[in-house]
């Protein structure tokens, strides 16, 4: 983790809010675990964001585009396999359609994942500019996919995706029994 973590107040100032806590170049072990969690090679990866318990890249930041120019507007791809079930389970349990019908009522959470939207697409910008305003995960007006939303608050930590802050709050109750291996910061 870097020093602008998210309870610092320099993660506050708008240059910094939302960034990622940290980005780690893909060692070619990496790739072979991201390889074999995803079942494909990784595509268009900057580096880990995030880490689990398993020691996979349970994270990572990709390019605004592919290296064949296509655009890939989902700037945090979770891999853990057994994150990516666990949220899995969370989505067929209703937990999105709940949490969209709670932006439509609390003007403040709205706001929240609003800013959310707003440093996602500023972060990716930063990256390159794909000229468009859609972020990932439904992001800002309902919730489309948790995997989005979890990869964003384990990337850029608590306090700056509150939906996604949530999901990964509730991943313990979808995780089996076992104890979940990721975890905000």
């Amino acid at each position: 983790m870097n020093a602008d973590s998210p309870d610092s107040p320099a993660n506050t100032s708008p240059a910094t809010f939302g960034a990622p806590l940290q980005i780690v170049a893909m060692s070619d072990t990496d790739r072979e675990l991201f390889t074999r969690e995803i079942g494909r090679p990784p595509r268009g990866v900057i580096g880990v964001a995030y880490r689990c318990d398993h020691g996979v890249p349970a994270v990572v930041q990709t390019a605004p585009r592919l290296e064949d120019g296509t655009p890939f507007p989902t700037m945090y791809y979770l891999c853990c396999s057994v994150l990516n079930s666990a949220v899995s389970r969370m989505e067929s349990d209703g937990v999105m359609a709940v949490m969209t019908q709670r932006l439509a009522e609390d003007e403040e959470l709205a706001a929240g994942y609003r800013r959310a939207h707003e440093s996602y697409l500023a972060t990716r910008n930063a990256l390159g500019d794909l000229g468009i305003g859609v972020t990932a995960g439904g992001m800002p007006d309902r919730v489309k996919c948790l995997h989005v939303l979890v990869a964003h608050s384990l990337a850029v930590g608590r306090g700056v995706n509150p939906l996604g802050d949530e999901a990964v709050e509730a991943l313990g109750e979808y995780f089996r029994g076992d104890r979940p291996c990721a975890r905000l910061v």
